[in-house]
């Protein structure tokens, strides 16, 4: 055959080919649901939230967990933030609708899928929805609610209400860590995986006498030590230094003795001499058993403050089905909400099993009763031995002294045998 007969029945079975794949190509799928197109008439947000702010307010703050007055202060500052433009081809979800799928998300644990169904976003802009909302939440809130003291004057303000509220003098925060459950991360193997079965990453928090988050570090692994997530906390790093612009020591109350400011924690981290704990084991002397009566009511604030945060936003009450890294993300976000409520609410939120030792006796709970005090998906460290300096026994046995003499209060012995 001539070459060019050849080049020409090449081409004529190349254009009928070409012709025949597109003959038996499929349809383009539609780019988007007719039900997603209702978005802006048939969605909770343009429905339910808009009747909610208008007819019945105080379940508007249940359904978010925020008031109206909060709700638009927030939006006002991270609209900037979240805001999106509209295309040609659709209409960009607003800012109001992100932050409010993203605050029910929060207070609910709901899944994506179904916060999509309710809200007519599909559920891949729904989970990029709400890392970026949470990111955008911290930024703008941080600076204000959630920042470690900076002044020697601020550090002495956060002792005086630990004094005035929980009787603890010269006490600059509680210390605390707890895991937060997550699904299993897809190829992380035994990375996340505690000593109690589960997948989690730890928070680890200093609070205030007021149950606010003063520091939070977030992110270790779960399979990780609270030896080891102590010792690479930024904190601890900080307080060795000393570089936190802490007071020196100063006279207790009504008493000749000296002592330095410090956290109180439990048994899971080291006794220093800014950092005192319980004494171990059960058969103590009643002058250290009220000791540890003393610490464990002073580091109360810590377990109500992860109590409320956990009961407030129940996305802490089931292990949290994202990845690592969002899950940080969310933390930081419902941290630094907590904050803003405590803060700005009239009637600030607390839990009837979050309340302080006096009040549970005379509700009649048992020891054990109050020990289980639910606090969702948020589970305790180990406790590990550890040794510690003559320094810091000093500093425990100077408070010990304090609080069996001048610094006695009059409940404490009845308390202490309930310890």
């Amino acid at each position: 055959m001539d070459p060019s007969k050849r080049q020409c029945a090449a081409m004529l079975n190349f254009v009928l080919a070409v012709a025949e794949r597109r003959k038996i190509q499929p349809k383009k799928r539609i780019w988007v649901r007719s039900w997603l197109k209702r978005r802006e008439t048939e969605s909770v947000y343009h429905r339910l939230v808009k009747e909610l702010t208008l007819e019945d307010p105080n379940e508007m703050k249940k359904w978010l967990r925020l008031d109206k007055v909060q709700f638009d202060h927030l939006l006002h500052l991270v609209t900037p933030l979240i805001q999106k433009s509209d295309t040609k081809m659709r209409k960009a979800v607003t800012p109001g609708e992100r932050l409010t799928l993203t605050l029910r998300y929060l207070a609910t644990g709901e899944s994506q899928t179904s916060l999509g169904y309710q809200f007519r976003i599909s559920h891949n802009l729904v989970s990029s929805i709400i890392p970026e909302v949470c990111k955008a939440i911290y930024q703008v809130l941080q600076p204000t609610y959630l920042h470690i003291p900076r002044t020697q004057a601020e550090w002495k303000d956060v002792a005086k209400k630990y004094y005035s509220l929980w009787n603890f003098p010269n006490c600059i925060g509680a210390l605390d860590g707890k895991r937060v459950l997550l699904a299993k991360p897809a190829r992380s193997g035994s990375e996340f995986y505690d000593y109690k079965g589960h997948f989690s990453i730890i928070m680890m928090a200093l609070v205030d006498a007021d149950y606010k988050f003063m520091y939070l570090d977030v992110g270790a692994c779960g399979r990780a030590s609270d030896g080891g997530v102590w010792e690479r906390c930024k904190l601890r790093e900080a307080l060795d230094r000393d570089a936190l612009n802490i007071p020196s020591s100063s006279t207790l109350p009504n008493s000749d003795k000296e002592a330095p400011f410090v956290i109180v924690g439990d048994e899971a981290f080291p006794l220093k001499t800014y950092l005192m704990k319980p004494f171990p084991g059960r058969d103590l002397t009643n002058e250290k058993s009220i000791y540890n009566y003393r610490v464990s009511r002073a580091r109360r604030t810590s377990e109500n403050a992860f109590g409320i945060l956990a009961a407030r936003f129940q996305i802490f009450k089931r292990p949290i089905c994202t990845s690592p890294n969002n899950v940080k993300d969310i933390v930081f976000a419902a941290a630094v909400l907590h904050n803003y409520l405590r803060s700005h609410s009239k009637k600030t939120y607390s839990p009837p099993e979050l309340l302080d030792r006096e009040d549970l006796q005379r509700r009649q709970l048992s020891l054990g009763e109050w020990h289980q005090a639910p606090q969702g998906g948020l589970e305790r460290l180990p406790v590990v031995g550890r040794g510690h300096s003559n320094n810091a026994r000093t500093v425990r046995e100077t408070l010990l002294s304090y609080f069996n003499n001048e610094g006695k209060v009059s409940w404490q012995d009845e308390m202490a045998l309930l310890h």
